[in-house]
């Protein structure tokens, strides 16, 4: 990892693409998760980004999770295990919490941190054969450090985290879309092609009210009813003062396509 960049950072008309750069095996070092916050925070800042597509380099693994023999002397000057699992914790929680929709690629390996931080993005798509997709830490004596224990069971529910957890299962793309883990299967050679179409269709939707949406889903779904429909109100209120949502509804009167600015 000394010699290479470990984060590669793409734009495309409004879609930041951020690519996991340690093939074939796409480790999440210390070095990837410093640059990955740096990115990450820069994002929910800049206007000109509207969806961050979580990927990596190569075809053959998404991430097997953290860089192990980074640990010891390496966290000890990092200021312990407990600060390095707490910045991981944070920049999970910024991707999950952003009020920009989020598309992770899983393929080949994507074990341990490698699924975790999936499991913060809004969107997940999976290789229709190859991949490999589970949290195995007991294997090591361990449990999921990262918040995969919580955001496993709240996607798939207690049954499927039990069994994926405690048997430290490692299971393909299309178990995981049967079981609701991801959201759509592609062949390997076009999943990378379906995340940026996905991205791009994304990128086109009126910014405010996506935000809005993100707020009332992830941020106030599990909130008691009264106050998701009051998140769900203000979200229509703010809608209301934009230019999108004019251009929205001529757009309808007129039987054409929408151009949303972002105004």
């Amino acid at each position: 990892m000394a010699d290479l960049v470990p984060l590669l950072i793409e734009r495309e008309a409004g879609v930041l693409t951020l690519s996991i750069n340690d093939a074939p095996i796409n480790r999440m070092s210390f070095e990837y998760m410093d640059a990955l916050e740096q990115a990450v925070d820069d994002a929910a800042a800049d206007p000109d980004v509207r969806v961050l597509v979580f990927t990596a380099v190569g075809d053959r693994n998404f991430s097997v999770g953290m860089d192990l023999k980074q640990l010891g002397a390496g966290a000890a000057a990092r200021g312990g295990a407990e600060a390095v699992f707490d910045q991981r914790l944070r920049v999970l929680a910024a991707i999950e919490n952003m009020e920009k929709p989020s598309i992770a690629t899983l393929f080949g390996y994507c074990l341990g941190g490698g699924l975790e931080l999936p499991l913060a993005c809004h969107f997940r798509f999976a290789a229709e054969t190859g991949a490999k997709i589970g949290l195995p830490e007991l294997d090591l004596g361990s449990v999921p450090a990262w918040g995969g224990t919580a955001r496993l069971t709240r996607c798939v529910g207690r049954d499927h985290a039990l069994d994926l957890i405690l048997r430290a299962k490692k299971i393909d793309g299309p178990e995981a879309l049967r079981i609701g883990l991801v959201h759509e299967v592609h062949p390997l050679d076009q999943l990378k092609a379906a995340a940026r179409a996905l991205a791009l269709e994304l990128a086109a939707m009126p910014p405010v009210a996506v935000a809005g949406v993100l707020r009332c889903v992830v941020g106030a779904g599990s909130a008691p009813l009264d106050e998701a429909l009051a998140e769900e109100r203000a979200a229509v209120l703010r809608c209301g003062a934009t230019q999108d949502q004019i251009e929205g509804m001529r757009a309808f009167i007129e039987k054409r396509r929408p151009v949303f600015t972002g105004e």
